[in-house]
């Protein structure tokens, strides 16, 4: 318990008192966020913000999960430090957009196929590792590795390790739109994970995963990093995370889930996400399909601000549902842990 609460603090105040430094040599530098043009009109206002604060939640967590284990039994893991890997490397390729975006004065860095070739890249290095280095269970699971149990193979897992990588760190990259939405979103996430990490440690014997406790430690470090810096990313924005830390906040997230056997959880821990690529994924087939727009701007957090609703409004009822999902994700892990203890 103290190297959570240790990992978690260093985050935190990491991500709090270090974010103002980074703002302060970001507007020197003259380093700010571009707007969509076809975005809302309200947010071309925000223009010039300090963007690329990714780079401080990135840094907090990282720092944060290694003093977790100064001063305390806990031992440094594969599947920590491959997860804090996969996160620094996707924070670099998010750096790398937001830093060719505003050299060149547009809202655009890579090209759509050179970020994709980039999370392919880093998902599959990681989704390698992870079976032949860490040895993580190759079953397809929800709440442990036993359920369903389906066996995957190595080569199955692999491609579904890199799918939920590629996708998370998508649909983090697509929810962050509105000042501290997908920060706080995060936040609740990596907290039910956190949880779930200790729990799956003090029960080692149904689940039989002996990185549980530092997995654990990685996301209350994510606590830390993400609240220290919603601090300052709260509406209105004095600094955005960029691509540098929703891409990075993404594969976490997934890489997370992956190594603690949550394939199939994180779709409702994380549901506020799926829902943002949702919305993104009808738009589109129903505008090649039929014509049609179902949302007027997608994602779909954008068609609530267009029907008039403050942004604000939109981000505490978003933030709302998103902790519902992460809570709902833990009661499922909850009630089978209960159903498993009552055979045992």
């Amino acid at each position: 318990m103290l190297s959570l609460m240790e990992a978690g603090g260093f985050g935190f105040l990491i991500a709090l008192f270090v974010t103002p430094l980074w703002m302060k040599l970001l507007r020197v530098r003259g380093i700010g966020q571009l707007i969509r043009e076809d975005g809302p009109t309200s947010h071309h206002a925000k223009a010039g913000t300090p963007t690329m604060g990714g780079v401080i939640i990135v840094a907090a967590g990282s720092v944060g999960y290694v003093m977790g284990h100064v001063g305390t039994a806990i031992t440094f893991t594969r599947a920590g430090v491959l997860i804090v890997c996969v996160t620094i490397a996707s924070g670099i390729l998010g750096f790398l957009d937001d830093w060719l975006a505003i050299r060149n004065s547009r809202n655009l860095g890579l090209n759509k196929r050179g970020k994709f070739v980039g999370q392919l890249v880093i998902a599959a290095i990681f989704a390698v590792l992870a079976v032949t280095w860490v040895h993580t269970s190759e079953n397809l699971s929800f709440t442990r590795f036993s359920l369903p149990g389906w066996n995957l193979t190595a080569v199955g897992w692999v491609l579904l390790a890199i799918f939920v990588i590629v996708a998370s760190s998508n649909a983090v990259n697509l929810t962050d739109g509105l000042d501290g939405l997908a920060a706080g979103s995060a936040t609740f996430c990596f907290g039910v994970l956190s949880i779930i990490g200790y729990w799956q440690f003090r029960h080692y014997s149904i689940y039989h995963l002996h990185a549980a406790l530092d997995l654990g430690l990685v996301s209350v470090a994510l606590v830390g990093g993400t609240l220290g810096f919603l601090w300052w990313n709260a509406a209105p924005a004095r600094i955005m995370m960029g691509d540098t830390g929703s891409l990075a906040i993404g594969t976490a997230l997934g890489g997370v889930s992956l190594l603690m056997n949550l394939d199939l959880l994180l779709i409702i821990i994380g549901g506020l996400f799926v829902a943002e690529t949702l919305s993104v994924i009808l738009q589109v087939l129903s505008y090649r399909m039929f014509g049609k727009r179902i949302f007027k701007m997608a994602p779909f957090h954008h068609h609530f601000e267009l029907k008039g609703w403050p942004e604000t409004t939109v981000i505490i009822r978003f933030w709302i549902l998103a902790g519902l999902l992460a809570v709902l994700g833990l009661g499922i892990f909850y009630g089978d842990f209960l159903k498993i203890a009552r055979v045992a």
